[in-house]
């Protein structure tokens, strides 16, 4: 049953990454601009996240397993409408439906796995060998897609997740139980509205402010989410049976791991986007060749989420938090103090540092989660835990992407605009200028871009460790995660 649930999770968690080494061979084919690449990358994690709420308590009233069903066939649709794109907006309409399909199935396999598996030790395995899944998912994204995209083009990178659905929604049906709690209220369908328009519209808004000079529609989309996000925490506080208890957020323990989450999952989102780009476009690695390089951050989170568990049983949550997060920082550290031009071997160090930390920070937030709460309301921690992994990798991209974007644009100044607009943009003019002009103007983009990385990884040291610094301080000392009280 759990490689069942964990083959799904690995397909959408590769989704959320699988497009960072298929990018420049899908701007060769479809042209999108500069803004339509950040939202071929990233519109998947902000809808999935959008709807995780939602998804959650529809998945407590009606069966966490008839959710799953219905989630990875929506999945397997959605992949065949992404591969046969012929323009940007039904490749970016592809991602918006992975989205719905992922939304339903991620909250499911957790709250499943609270039920499933009964034994507080048990289950913190299993919590552990799922977070592992999930992060070595995300990491893993960048190779498998090199390889596809280098023998069939991009479109492969959807093609793959077809079978994988067949065979999971088989195995599904046979092996998986249908757990489903009654005695729920009907329904919050005007709180599920406002759920969705808030966490879509801060994503929408942060992504924009964080582009530098914001246009004030923008702003107004911003406020417009905060206050949406405000109407549904009041609204929550006077339901008997909310879709999204609130209150948990009161346990200092379950808000340092939902942040805890979401900062793991925003720092290894924008380091695999960013990385997959570099490797390509300033070390001139093909797809796969850069697939392969960004692995170590994979097998890394597989071994801080397999370490997780057995932390969990010797020391306290905050000083795994610590430990966890502070890997975090100190990759990004590395990255900034690495002498320019950057090389692979200081960024081989990066990936490392970074795998290890989110694997380790990931795995026991989760466990904290999943025990904060009753097995009938296990897909509310299902969804606080998939909303901070997904709007963690959506906003890493969003907003780290943004600024590195505005950084190599102002290095560029008094360059074409092709140029300004993106590493991928100079590369493309260079090719169609050749001789000694487009050689300086592509030297120009690369040394702009490696620039740019080393001031975002700055930038992003001084977020993990202000982040890093909070979750500490609110989880109490003394704190142990079990996995979870049955």
């Amino acid at each position: 049953m759990l490689s069942v649930l964990c083959a799904s999770l690995l397909l959408v968690a590769m989704d959320a990454t699988i497009l960072n080494v298929a990018l420049p061979s899908l701007i060769d084919d479809l042209e999108p601009g500069a803004i339509s690449q950040l939202w071929i990358i990233d519109v998947y994690g902000l809808v999935l996240g959008g709807l995780l709420v939602t998804t959650g308590a529809v998945g407590d009233r009606y069966g966490r397993k008839l959710l799953f069903i219905i989630g990875i066939v929506i999945f397997g649709l959605a992949s065949v409408v992404a591969a046969t794109s012929a323009t940007t907006w039904q490749l970016i309409a592809g991602r918006v439906l992975l989205g719905i399909g992922g939304a339903m199935v991620m909250p499911s396999t957790l709250s499943l796995i609270r039920n499933i598996f009964t034994d507080a030790r048990e289950r913190a395995l299993a919590i552990g060998i799922w977070a592992a899944v999930a992060g070595a998912g995300a990491a893993i994204g960048p190779l498998v897609g090199g390889v596809l995209v280098e023998q069939y083009g991009w479109s492969a990178a959807f093609w793959v997740n077809v079978p994988i659905v067949v065979v999971t929604v088989l195995a599904g049906l046979w092996l998986l139980p249908e757990v489903k709690d009654l005695g729920h209220d009907p329904l919050d369908y005007f709180g599920a509205v406002l759920s969705v328009i808030g966490v879509i519209a801060l994503a929408w808004g942060i992504k924009h402010v964080a582009k530098g000079s914001p246009a004030p529609a923008d702003l107004l989309v911003l406020i417009g989410g905060v206050l949406a996000l405000v109407l549904f925490t009041r609204r929550q506080l006077r339901l008997r049976d909310p879709l999204l208890d609130v209150r948990l957020f009161l346990n200092r323990a379950f808000t340092a791991a939902a942040l805890a989450i979401l900062m793991a999952m925003l720092a290894i989102g924008a380091a695999l986007f960013l990385l997959s780009l570099w490797l390509q476009y300033v070390h001139g690695y093909t797809p796969s060749q850069a697939g392969l390089r960004t692995l170590p951050a994979a097998l890394a989170m597989l071994a801080g989420a397999l370490l997780a568990p057995l932390l969990m049983e010797r020391i306290t949550v905050r000083t795994i938090m610590a430990l966890g997060l502070g890997g975090v920082v100190t990759g990004f550290l590395v990255l900034a103090l690495s002498p320019e031009p950057t090389t692979y071997s200081y960024v081989a160090v990066v990936l490392v540092t970074l795998g290890l930390g989110d694997g380790v920070a990931i795995t026991t937030a989760s466990s904290v989660l999943v025990s904060a709460v009753p097995a009938e309301r296990a897909g509310q921690a299902g969804a606080v835990s998939e909303t901070s992994y997904e709007l963690g990798v959506g906003l890493g991209v969003a907003l780290l992407g943004s600024i590195h974007g505005a950084v190599y644009a102002s290095h560029m100044t008094g360059r074409p605009e092709q140029a300004r607009e993106s590493i991928g943009g100079a590369w493309e003019l260079a090719e169609g200028i050749g001789g000694n002009t487009g050689s300086a103007l592509l030297r120009a983009g690369r040394a702009a871009f490696d620039s740019a990385l080393t001031t975002t990884a700055f930038v992003s040291v001084g977020i993990v460790a202000v982040v890093t610094l909070l979750v500490v301080a609110l989880v109490p000392a003394g704190f142990r995660a079990t996995g979870g009280q049955h």
